[in-house]
């Protein structure tokens, strides 16, 4: 007898082929047969009128420090997510010296807009190294499986301490890092994890660690992590990493770079089409670079007490991480705001924020008496008074005590762009940023909103495909053997779904971090059940009362 039989679905076997019909059934953790009229099971599903597929694999979280306290990372299991890959970008929590904590979360607070409190009330630092975090995990139990990138950032600050944010690397700290990049692929991490990106900045405005990295440092590391035979390069790019250079670290290491954040700028329509040609061009010199692009338009909303959306603006720098008092006066400079537009006028498409004020909008007043703004957008609102949006914001932020929470479209908003990319055969569909800039977004749903609203209703791409680029290529993509298909004898991570309603719901802001910190929080529709290695978490309604933590840390990987 089955554990588990879920009959009569429409199964999408993760693997781009058209659904059939078909009963499936699960022992222990393990897909035990798939066919018609399957035998009785202690628990039976009748999946009439629904979809199976295998579970989503979120390939761009950053749930590394909500892991310690919140082994379920919500909300992704309810939107169909059974393993997150963590460690993006480089910003993990591991490895880190007690005497580094405070100086790690004070970074995340920047650059992931995570919550100070939250972050110092809510870790567990029961670990120092990068396998002691990963074997904490595991002994603590998880409710969706975990592949975990090493991080630069950290391992850059573990060497280099507050140099780390200052300086290139000396040939020792180079060597005494790479021996830490060995250290963490012995032990299981997917890859190694970097950025380059202008914006990400920590605590006061400074570049985080992983930005000083001169050419031969990240040449090194990621040669450390290829000699282990396997492992992902993942980078988020700046402007002044070119895909050349890139290209000869995968040719050196022999390794695959994936490449983020590949987003639509309407300022600059051609520039990431160009990207992917140049990548494709790589690849059939023999050289895997990977775009990683996202489903969703990126959405941030913010208060000007962390305007994150404005970071890559030089003259904004002056306003990051400094007291209510200092920012008031700041905004209310005529000095300050002046040097803001210049700087706008000279990025020409370059930065998070273009100019695109009738994208930004009041989301929410902080008095009752200014609720007629709310909706309406930044430029509207200044064209009625005359004056410059950045002027009207500023304004109206001062006037509500910088308490005003504002809504920006920052990229991905034409469609049909975004549906060439999300398409696009060689691209990795993620970016969700889950368990990160928690006060500004929340992509979670991302795979849900591809189900839905690119294939079901923008047909941008059939359901078989969708599925495949959420589960059968991101499992082949991290060289995940035992997951992303439908087969048996693989592990029995599952997502039952209403094919006609599934989709993106509404973000709703909750307070319930740890030392009541607030997040936006991602709702989806249409999920029906969530099945992590063969046990039920999620049905109809949400995250069991009684979800077992049956998740686990990935550790073997494909080359």
């Amino acid at each position: 007898m089955f554990d588990l039989v879920i009959r009569n679905a429409t199964l999408y076997d993760g693997s781009g082929a058209p659904a059939r019909r078909a009963d499936l059934a699960v022992t222990g953790d393990r897909i035990a047969a798939i066919g018609e009229h399957l035998g009785p099971a202690t628990r039976e599903v009748d999946a009439t009128g629904l979809a199976l597929m295998p579970g989503i694999i979120d390939g761009h979280t950053h749930y590394d420090a909500q892991l310690t306290w919140d082994p379920f990372a919500d909300p992704s299991p309810q939107l169909g997510v059974t393993t997150a890959v963590i460690g993006n970008c480089g910003f993990t929590i591991a490895p880190c010296k007690p005497a580094d904590r405070d100086l790690t979360m004070r970074n995340l607070t920047q650059v992931e807009g995570m919550s100070l409190d939250a972050l110092r009330t809510g870790i567990r630092w029961d670990f120092e190294s990068i396998p002691q975090y990963m074997d904490m995990l595991d002994a603590s139990g998880l409710g969706l499986n975990v592949a975990a990138f090493a991080g630069h950032s950290a391992i850059r600050t573990y060497v280099m301490g507050e140099a780390a944010h200052q300086r290139a690397a000396t040939d020792d700290e180079i060597d005494r890092m790479a021996a830490l990049v060995r250290e963490a692929m012995a032990s299981g991490a997917v890859g190694f994890a970097t950025s380059t990106n202008e914006p990400h900045n920590g605590w006061g405005g400074i570049p985080m660690p992983s930005r000083l990295a001169d050419e031969r440092e990240m040449s090194a590391l990621v040669r450390a992590m290829g000699e282990s035979g396997r492992g992902l390069f993942m980078l988020t790019k700046g402007s002044v990493t070119p895909l050349a250079q890139l290209e000869d670290i995968a040719r050196d290491s022999g390794r695959p770079v994936l490449i983020a954040a590949m987003f639509h700028n309407n300022l600059a329509p051609q520039k990431v089409f160009d990207e992917l040609a140049a990548m494709q061009a790589a690849r059939e010199r023999g050289h895997a670079l990977i775009p990683q692009v996202s489903a969703c338009p990126l959405t941030m909303d913010f208060t000007l007490r962390s305007a994150y959306v404005f970071e890559s603006i030089p003259a904004w720098k002056a306003a990051i991480s400094v007291p209510d008092e200092t920012l008031h006066q700041l905004y209310a400079s005529a000095a300050f705001r002046a040097a803001v537009k210049h700087d706008l006028a000279q990025q020409q498409g370059r930065g998070l924020f273009n100019g695109e004020w009738h994208l930004m909008h009041v989301a929410q007043v902080a008095k009752a008496e200014n609720a007629a703004v709310e909706g309406r957008s930044l430029q509207e609102l200044a064209d009625a008074q005359g004056i410059h949006p950045l002027d009207w914001m500023l304004d109206f932020g001062l006037k509500e005590g910088l308490d005003t929470w504002f809504t920006g479209q920052l990229r991905n908003t034409d469609p049909q762009a975004v549906g060439r990319l999300v398409s696009d055969p060689a691209t990795h569909v993620s970016l969700s940023d889950a368990g990160a800039h928690l006060t500004f977004l929340c992509d979670a749903a991302f795979g849900l909103h591809m189900l839905g609203y690119w294939a079901r209703d923008q047909h941008a791409l059939d359901t078989a495909a969708a599925v495949y680029k959420l589960t059968g290529h991101p499992a082949r993509l991290f060289g995940i053997a035992d997951r992303g298909l439908l087969r048996e004898g693989l592990a029995a991570d599952l997502l039952l779904f209403d094919p006609a309603t599934v989709g993106r719901g509404r973000n709703e802001r909750r307070f319930d971090l740890p030392a009541g910190a607030t997040r936006l929080r991602g709702e989806g529709a249409g999920v029906r059940g969530v099945w992590v290695n063969g046990r039920q978490v999620v049905d109809g309604k949400g995250l069991l009362a009684d979800a077992p933590r049956v998740g686990r840390v990935l550790r073997e990987f494909q080359a």
